[in-house]
């Protein structure tokens, strides 16, 4: 059977690991190639885009893939989109892996956004000193914001368009909840801007913001394709894989 997971992160990575163990499975995690050296894979590794949901569904036929796993960021949106139409175009079964988003709990000061537009509208009335942890992809969207300060973390450095009273740090997580208490504390931060990343590598920053009172603007993720199941662990993903090469075997 061969499993095609559209990946980059935490839980792409472990369903790797865990389907490269199994006899008959053959796994292709494919990554985008917005990070300049990402964390590789066990198993066959391609890097770059497919052109689309036509393109991809080119890719299922030619390769022969057997299942497709949507295992990306909760927010590379238009990749599940694309996802979801070649996965019907090529009549291969398509499951979406996503980690639980996070909830708030009491003494969380949370301004829900529907985007990051949305979020730059909330930040005048909420501090001047911003920490965004919201990736380098979308700093245009604060470039415009002159009379606040931003803190932006990053595993790559960021490239114009951006606010232009920036310091960067550059990081991958998983964070520790002191390194967060006091990378507040040492940058004077007063409100923390988040996308709803979920998963615990990111989530002390949450805990180290409600102890110090600081309010958090939370991005909303993007809606999983209609009629497309999702699972939130990879081994719930395995135990579908294995459920599906199971019937192919039968």
């Amino acid at each position: 059977m061969h499993v095609l997971i559209l990946g980059g992160t935490t839980e792409a990575r472990r369903l790797a690991e865990v389907l490269d163990a199994v006899p008959g499975r053959r796994v292709t995690s494919s990554l985008a190639g917005r990070v300049a050296s990402p964390r590789m894979p066990p198993g066959e590794v391609r890097v770059g885009g497919f052109g689309g949901a036509e393109g991809l569904a080119g890719w299922l036929r030619d390769h022969a893939v057997d299942v497709l796993i949507d295992a990306t960021h909760p927010f590379a949106g238009t990749i599940s989109f694309h996802a979801a139409r070649a996965a019907a175009t090529a009549h291969v079964p398509l499951l979406a892996l996503r980690r639980p988003g996070w909830v708030p709990v009491e003494g969380d000061r949370w301004h829900e956004a529907a985007s990051l537009e949305e979020a730059a509208r909330l930040l005048p009335d909420l501090g001047r000193r911003v920490f965004l942890t919201t990736g380098r992809m979308g700093l245009a969207t604060f470039a415009a914001l002159d009379d606040l300060w931003f803190l932006v973390r990053s595993v790559d450095p960021p490239q114009a368009p951006h606010p232009a009273r920036m310091d960067v740090v550059l990081d991958r997580g998983p964070f520790t909840l002191d390194g967060e208490r006091e990378l507040l504390r040492r940058h004077r931060v007063e409100v923390l801007v988040t996308k709803d990343s979920g998963g615990a590598a990111t989530a002390p920053k949450l805990t180290a913001a409600r102890e110090a009172g600081i309010p958090v603007v939370v991005v909303r993720r993007p809606p999983v394709p209609e009629g497309v199941p999702v699972v939130s662990g990879p081994e719930e993903a395995a135990r579908w894989i294995g459920e599906r090469a199971a019937r192919q075997d039968g």
